[in-house]
């Protein structure tokens, strides 16, 4: 019930519960949402569902869920905390079961099938959506039990998950008049369908719209011999076979513009990446932003709110935009001072070799790999070879063991993808504790980045705790030819954050879905990000990073160099996220939200605060696809406010000598399952005693 009506942010697209939903007919039968799945664990049946099974059960949810709304609407009798709050929050198993498979699969293994499916289903999903939330008679229901909770012998997180429920009421729109819920409803339909749209764009764009083909070998020239062959891979897989390709996902990029000499092919590459979505064509998603900001202000005014930033932040630990603009100013300032250095010393390089141009932003991965080696003869593809995708899995799986007494199982179970690993998920004592779906590289039907995902939420039935089916996707490097899967250590670290994600849906334990696991968005980084701690620890190290070939962990003087350059390189690191999180909010909190060109909109932004031309916000706005399809407008500054928890949340393990103490593993993981009971901020303090402090976060990134 939760994602429908609020649209938490605890986990992307993490769905409830898997139950016995039946219909009568024997067609209908046949399709498998329609029945119990006696598969391990209640695992999706992928051998089973077909894309036709989709929009039918998606009807049928629909259907019974709002047979069961309105039965609560109507019941004649007094309403109270088990008739109206704890119905409504199990309400929509079906819809649950059938979402909770559809949308995963959609971001990880889409077809333009399932994207016509995800247009069919989009605007029935809305109005559905809709429907409960604007309907009177469940409002006064809800707020009749809300008026009198004091008074009904309560817990504390019964009254919470009333609290909770009134509040996205009201947020929702329960409060408007007829005339303004018809109008917030046609908002609605409308932003759901555009931000669909932008989705569908940007992954045309970055995984068939543009390819970089080299046929002459010349042009490989600085390229690591992996590198190399994955290319040729590449090419073979594109029918370009005795060619290399080069496309946009980021283990083939990242790698040519840190190594490849000819500047020229840098430029080629990175330009078809900056200008996705920018080339005024079928593609193009300007006229899509400028809709989308505008009708996010229409939305955020009907509801009693100056601007989209205002309604967002009003639930997060931030609670106003002036304190995110604060927040992220702190660090700009620095970070750029910090570029502009490494500015300086990149052209120098470039001056000594006799190259006749100023820096420009597709040199910056190529000389900044220079600089790294000159002051810390560190070659990133030197630390490449001690971090297989195996090495760094059986990382996680150490630290998450030494954490928690954890063990994975990899198991025979239906998957979606050939290339989708699944694990049973056991505790010390070997009892179930749930089930993580792993995937790994990009293909063409999965959108960029990484991320973590769910097939079913940990929830409970009557009494009964129904466990985790969780999955984490990423974009990895591929293996080739006798050469495993190669990670650089930024690599590392987002498949320990991911994975970080993961512990959390599986140790949420709440006895309510609106509740449990919910936490604000700029709280929601927290547990993945702590994760990283652990993959940067010297004596994790040690452990799980063995060079692929002879076995022989990484050595001492190879960890010190990759201490000693921790901030290395962080001017740009920190300096492209925050141009990226204040154009974020620039454009829902602007004045006039009627936007006449995107990128002059864009470049007004970033002169404004004085980003550097050597470098481009994380995210341009034409693929910005965390605030414009992925849930995180007026919200992409959670990554570093989560940093400033993370930072002194580790310190925590730190402090007694052991990042591994088990007295403070129990309090976080006590952090992890409980997180939804309480305020973002009482739940920290649970676990740390007190607030954080920003310094240790400034100092961890060289920006104090």
């Amino acid at each position: 019930m939760k994602k429908l009506l609020i649209g938490t942010f605890v986990l992307a697209l993490a769905f409830g519960a898997c139950q016995n939903q039946k219909k009568g007919s024997d067609t209908d039968m046949k399709n498998p949402f329609f029945k119990e799945w006696t598969t391990p664990h209640g695992v999706p049946p992928f051998d089973e569902i077909t894309e036709a099974h989709f929009v039918p059960a998606v009807k049928e949810g629909i259907e019974q869920q709002a047979a069961e709304v309105e039965a609560i609407a109507s019941n004649p009798a007094e309403p109270t905390f088990e008739n109206t709050i704890l119905a409504l929050d199990k309400s929509g198993e079906l819809l649950d079961k059938v979402t909770g498979t559809f949308y995963p699969l959609n971001s990880a293994n889409t077809s333009e099938d399932m994207q016509a499916i995800a247009r069919e289903i989009s605007p029935l999903l809305t109005q559905h959506r809709d429907n409960i939330s604007l309907n009177p008679e469940l409002f006064k229901k809800i707020k009749a039990v809300y008026q009198k909770r004091n008074d009904l012998n309560l817990d504390k997180e019964q009254l919470r998950v009333i609290e909770k429920y009134y509040d996205d009421f009201v947020r929702n729109g329960a409060n408007l008049s007829d005339e303004d819920q018809e109008t917030l409803r046609g908002l609605n339909e409308e932003l759901s369908k555009l931000s669909l749209h932008f989705g569908e764009n940007l992954l045309a764009e970055t995984n068939k719209n543009f390819k970089l083909v080299i046929d002459n070998e010349e042009d490989l020239a600085g390229l690591p011999d992996d590198v190399i062959a994955r290319a040729a891979d590449d090419a073979k897989a594109f029918g370009e076979d005795g060619k290399w390709v080069f496309t946009l996902a980021k283990p083939s990029m990242i790698p040519f513009l840190q190594y490849a000499e000819n500047r020229d092919l840098r430029e080629k590459l990175y330009r078809g990446y900056f200008m996705r979505g920018n080339n005024d064509d079928e593609f193009d998603n300007k006229e899509i932003i400028k809709q989308i900001v505008q009708l996010r202000d229409e939305k955020a005014e009907l509801l009693g709110f100056n601007n989209h930033a205002e309604y967002i932040i009003d639930v997060n630990m931030a609670k106003t935009p002036d304190a995110v603009y604060d927040f992220l100013m702190q660090l700009w300032n620095p970070a750029m001072e910090m570029a502009k250095k490494d500015v300086k010393e990149m052209q120098a390089i470039i001056d000594s070799e006799g190259g006749d141009f100023e820096l420009a932003s597709w040199d910056w991965w190529y000389y900044i790999e220079k600089l790294r080696k000159q002051k810390f003869d560190l070659d990133e593809a030197e630390l490449k070879q001690y971090f297989s995708l195996e090495n760094a899995k059986n990382g996680i799986f150490y630290v998450v063991e030494n954490l928690y007494g954890l063990q994975f199982e990899k198991r025979d179970w239906p998957t979606y993808h050939e290339e989708a690993e699944v694990y049973e998920v056991l505790e010390a004592d070997g009892s179930h504790l749930g089930v993580l779906y792993m995937d790994f590289h990009p293909r063409n039907g999965k959108r960029v980045g990484a991320w973590s995902t769910g097939f079913r939420s940990a929830t409970y039935r009557d009494g009964v705790r129904i466990p985790r089916i969780g999955s984490i996707v990423m974009n990895f490097t591929r293996p080739s030819g006798d050469t495993p899967a190669l990670l650089s250590f930024d690599e590392v670290s987002t498949f320990f954050h991911e994975f970080g994600h993961a512990l959390h849906g599986l140790f949420s334990d709440g006895p309510y879905d609106r509740t449990s696991g919910t936490v604000p968005r700029d709280f929601v980084e927290l547990p993945s990000q702590i994760m990283e701690n652990w993959a940067a620890e010297p004596e994790v190290m040690k452990v799980y990073a063995k060079h692929y070939e002879t076995g022989e962990p990484i050595p001492d003087e190879l960890i010190e160099k990759l201490q000693l350059s921790g901030t290395f390189n962080q001017g740009f690191i920190t300096g492209e996220y925050v141009a990226a999180s204040l154009l974020d909010m620039d454009y829902h909190t602007t004045e006039n939200p009627v936007i006449d060109d995107v990128n002059t909109f864009e470049k007004a932004s970033m002169d404004r605060i004085g980003l550097i031309d050597e470098i481009l916000p994380r995210y341009r706005s034409t693929y910005f696809s965390h605030i414009f399809s992925g849930g995180y407008s007026a919200g992409y500054y959670v990554y570093y406010w989560a940093g400033v928890l993370d930072t002194d949340a580790y310190a925590a393990f730190k402090e007694t000598g052991d990042v591994f103490n088990p007295e403070v593993a129990a309090k976080f993981r006590t952090l992890l399952e409980k997180c939804g009971a309480d305020e973002g901020m009482e739940v920290y303090k649970n676990f740390r005693g007190k607030e954080p402090s920003i310094d240790p976060f400034l100092e961890k990134k060289g920006l104090k």
